[in-house]
């Protein structure tokens, strides 16, 4: 019985964790994760310069090494504080990117659709097309003498 209980009290804590916004967050947020996690491995790096021996206040005092990883502990402590203080961040949506692409796919319709469009585009972009009649400033040449078959 003491295992199904086991397993009953895991589940309820589970099931607490997973409506719980603070855990939410962590599962989330890869940024808090990384700032948790900093702070986690500064914390136990000093912890364990601290427990070198010397007295507590001495290592306090004296240490630089031990100083500078208890600082990024805190530092990463209240960048996970802030963090989740904040409301989560959303992902932002390139709604001017769709409607762009939106535009130029109708364009290109517009334009592979429509003849009259795509000559107004053309006279647009490259002037307005002119007619051109060709009239000859040379004289016709001579006709080549009529070979007479042998025979």
């Amino acid at each position: 019985m003491a295992a199904k209980d086991r397993i009953g009290k895991a589940s309820a804590a589970a099931q607490a964790a997973q409506h719980n916004k603070y855990m939410q967050r962590l599962f989330e947020d890869e940024q808090l994760r990384g700032n948790l996690l900093a702070a986690y491995v500064a914390a136990r790096s000093a912890y364990g310069r601290m427990n070198n021996g010397k007295p507590a206040t001495q290592a306090l005092f004296e240490d630089r090494k031990l100083q500078r990883e208890l600082k990024q502990a805190a530092n990463s402590l209240r960048e996970v504080s802030i963090a989740l203080r904040e409301p989560p961040k959303r992902k932002r949506r390139h709604r001017g990117l769709r409607a762009l692409l939106l535009l130029t796919v109708g364009a290109a319709l517009a334009l592979a659709l429509s003849e009259d469009l795509r000559s107004k585009v053309l006279d647009l972009m490259f002037g307005s097309e002119e007619e051109f009649d060709y009239t000859s400033t040379t004289a016709p040449s001579e006709p080549a003498p009529e070979s007479v078959p042998a025979g």
